[in-house]
């Protein structure tokens, strides 16, 4: 046993190590980044043959998983939230395969958006998928969790889902890890048909989950990660979820004066929760993310004690739970700390100075100007930041790949040219089969892959794309004469602007493709060539 300071991430990265994994797969995606990250960074990794390349999107990643769980070894899929959506087929399916190889699934929730497009609790998706939701409350339950979830999948054939949120993935804490396990030698499942879903066999390995569940509650109630804790003032009862029973302790300093039930893997534990409703006068449910909990217990009792939490109030029903949020709706001293000096106040995120996508928007502003606005879709990167000012060039970001797409129907409803600005790695994880549809249509719209060689907004990791968009773009048939590529530098700036006129003119599909090597990782390319 050795004593590590890791992030929430980097703990599920070792954890996995130690118990066993034989393959990481991932996109990048803030707040679960830095799993993959430090999974590749790790001499064990490399050492033991553990794979860890980034795949082209979470579905990708999910189903990958998935054959390595077929193949019958220990397998990890980590995204953010917004990323299950993505996965979701394969996630579902999931659980209706079974697993051979023990499976986990990683989805790091990002209450208050704070860089995301929504606050999706992934609770949901595992409460759907009838499957176990492992929930840290700090990053040492982060590591057993990882450490010993491969295990629980094959306990009960299933996935495992492990939730966190962004304070536990980007803070750090000690953690003490456990003897190493080997990976499994790897086997084929002994059913052989447990994964080819038809209709008949699906039906039956739906049953076969309906039957689990029972045993799938008990092993909740009974897990160490769960636990009624007694206390002398029973006029509230106290529900702490993951990283809220953190906030919870930090108040009391490790001493709450109510009864508490820790959850940290659902299904909810039922027998824990009737005790505490019948020893207490009132319940409040401390959640970070929706009211999952909150809701569940309402209909659990139905009647005779008053449910506290999100839904009423006591706690907000948006953002990101904190100690001083808990303190508030518990009646206690706030933590007021220090006041922010006006001179470190947040201020809006902006492009990069020496960034290509500055130079893309200011060409793409002036080849437009004659059309007038709103004829912009974006998408999920960097130049995202192309929404403010002073570019103020875009017109949307919904999801990935969406640009392109929204462009297709924009155009379709008469808005003619419509352009789309994509991102070279955004292209590939979901760009690609919305240009398919262009193609075939042979919209008229301009797509712009602004191609900085890398996936800048999560830090500079590898791009699927890199090296390939034009062939792509080949072949999926875009004509070869609308297939456009310049350097975007401000000497090229008038040379640019009539490229992109031209292409606008067209009644047509056209692609133009800036290429210019992210500003951030050309730095760190050429420190590290020095070297």
């Amino acid at each position: 046993m050795q004593k590590l300071l890791l992030l929430g991430d980097e703990a599920i990265a070792q954890g996995a190590i130690d118990g066993g994994i034989s393959g990481f797969y991932a996109y990048p995606g803030t707040p679960s980044t830095e799993i993959m990250e430090y999974a590749q960074h790790s001499k064990e990794v490399k050492e033991k043959g553990i794979h860890a390349i980034w795949s082209a999107n979470e579905k990708t990643a999910v189903e990958s998983a998935i054959g390595m769980s077929y193949a019958g070894k220990r397998a990890m899929a980590q995204m953010k939230h917004v990323g299950l959506n993505v996965a979701a087929d394969a996630f579902i399916n999931a659980s209706i395969t079974g697993v051979n190889g023990g499976l986990i699934i990683v989805a790091a929730d990002d209450p208050s958006m704070h860089s995301s497009q929504n606050e999706q609790d992934s609770r949901f998706y595992g409460d759907f998928a009838l499957i176990p939701i492992l929930e840290p409350c700090d990053q040492q339950e982060a590591y057993d969790m990882a450490y010993n979830g491969f295990e629980l999948s094959e306990k009960f054939n299933v996935p495992v889902l492990l939730r966190l949120t962004t304070r536990l993935a980007h803070s750090r804490a000690g953690v003490s890890t456990y003897e190493k396990k080997e990976q499994l030698k790897g086997s084929l499942p002994k059913d052989p048909r447990q994964f080819v879903l038809l209709p008949s066999i699906a039906r039956r390995n739906y049953k076969r989950l309906l039957e689990m569940q029972p045993a799938i509650i008990k092993d909740s109630e009974e897990s160490k990660y769960n636990k009624y804790i007694d206390a002398p003032d029973k006029s509230l009862g106290i529900v702490a979820c993951g990283i809220a029973y953190n906030y919870l302790m930090e108040i009391f300093n490790g001493n709450c004066t109510y009864p508490v039930v820790k959850i940290s893997q659902y299904p909810i534990p039922e027998k824990h929760l009737r005790k505490l409703r019948n020893e207490c006068s009132s319940i409040l449910v401390l959640e970070d993310g929706y009211p999952f909990v909150e809701r569940q217990l309402r209909g659990f009792f139905n009647e005779g004690i008053e449910i506290k939490g999100r839904l009423t109030g006591d706690l907000p029903r948006d953002g990101e739970l904190n100690p001083n949020l808990v303190a508030k709706a518990l009646g206690r001293e706030l933590c007021e700390g220090q006041q922010t000096p006006e001179i470190v106040k947040m201020r809006p995120p902006s492009l990069c100075m020496g960034c290509g996508h500055r130079d893309v928007y200011n060409a793409l502003n002036e080849a437009l100007a004659e059309y007038g606005d709103g004829r912009v879709f974006s998408d999920i990167g960097c130049y995202t930041l192309g929404a403010l000012p002073p570019f103020n060039a875009i017109n949307s970001c919904v999801d990935m790949g969406a640009s392109i797409t929204m462009a297709i129907g924009a155009a379709d409803a008469g808005l003619v040219p419509s352009v789309a600005v994509i991102g070279d790695s955004t292209f590939t994880h979901s760009g690609m089969t919305g240009l398919l549809d262009a193609v075939i249509k042979n919209s008229p719209i301009v797509v712009i892959i602004s191609d900085n060689s890398t996936t800048g907004m999560t830090g500079g990791q590898e791009s699927s794309a890199k090296g390939r968009i034009v062939d792509i773009c080949k072949g999926i048939g875009v004509h070869p004469d609308h297939i456009r590529v310049i350097n975007p530098l401000k000497k090229n700036h008038e040379e640019n602007v009539a490229i992109i006129k031209e292409e606008l003119a067209y009644n047509g599909l056209s692609v133009i493709i800036p290429q210019r090597e992210c500003i951030q990782t050309a730095v760190r390319n050429k420190k590290a060539a020095k070297k």
